[in-house]
Order: C-alpha cells, then structure tokens, then sequence
C-alpha cells in the first residue's frame, strides 16, 4: 500500500513537484513512495499538512483521510 503515490496522483502532480515543495530531491522522494527509506519526522509533517491529511493515513495506520483538529494554543 503506497498512499503517498495516491495522493500525489490524486492532485495530478509529479514527483519532482512534491520534492520542490517539500524541499528534497526527486530521487529521495522517489525512495519515500517506494519505501526504500523511511519518512523523517518532519518530512511527514509537511506532507500531512500539504495532503490535508494526517501522518497516520499516509503511514497506512488508518484509513481516514480527515486530519487531525489543530491543537488549539
């Protein structure tokens, strides 16, 4: 179950595009979708919140796509 490449797809964008914004190379990023490397922490922060999703979902651990409420300060 590859969820990072669904929901990159689902906003027809491509890999190089999601390394742009997240600010690594395409081939880490190529490496994240294809679980060759694990995710650091921050990189999932980001891609959580770009998704509009939590890390839970892209990391398979459930299937609701809804993110978590922010905490509120």
């Amino acid at each position: 179950m590859n969820r990072l490449k669904d929901l990159r797809e689902d906003k027809d964008l491509f890999q190089s595009d999601i390394a742009k914004i997240i600010n690594i190379s395409q081939t880490n990023y190529s490496k994240y979708e294809l679980e060759k490397i694990n995710i650091p922490i921050d990189t999932l922060k980001k891609l959580a919140i770009f998704y509009n999703t939590s890390i839970d979902y892209i990391l398979g651990l459930t299937n609701i796509k809804k993110p978590y409420p922010k905490i509120k300060k």
